[in-house]
């Protein structure tokens, strides 16, 4: 985990803008909970704000949770296969199928995941 860099915030800048913008960026910041400094600073400078870092780890355990479920399904699966020995053919490709389907799916989700990560890390 990064430490947290202590920076003085003594420069002031002005901003002009119409009363409907103030009021929509101080709505976001409230819904944010964060001050509207930090909200146009972070903006400007491309970081994720935190309630945005914490939807996405909340959205990565998600998908985390249900490829284990998928996975699960597909080992009880397996086991009643190897159990009974039999599995008529056209069964078999679509079983084969989703194997394949799953396996190209989490590739995907692991190279999003990793762009994500590399995100949440600036």
């Amino acid at each position: 985990m990064k430490k947290a860099i202590l920076r003085s915030k003594s420069a002031r800048i002005t901003l002009r803008l119409s009363q409907d913008i103030k009021d929509k960026w101080n709505a976001q910041c409230r819904n944010s909970n964060i001050y509207l400094s930090d909200f146009i600073v972070n903006t400007i400078e491309g970081k994720l704000l935190e309630n945005d870092r914490k939807e996405i780890m909340a959205f990565i355990e998600k998908q985390g949770n249900i490829f284990s479920k998928i996975e699960n399904n597909i080992n009880q699966i397996a086991k009643y296969i190897n159990t009974t020995k039999s599995l008529p053919s056209d069964l078999l490709k679509d079983y084969n199928s989703k194997l394949e389907e799953l396996n190209s799916l989490k590739i995907e989700q692991n190279k999003i995941i990793k762009k994500i990560y590399t995100e949440l890390a600036k």
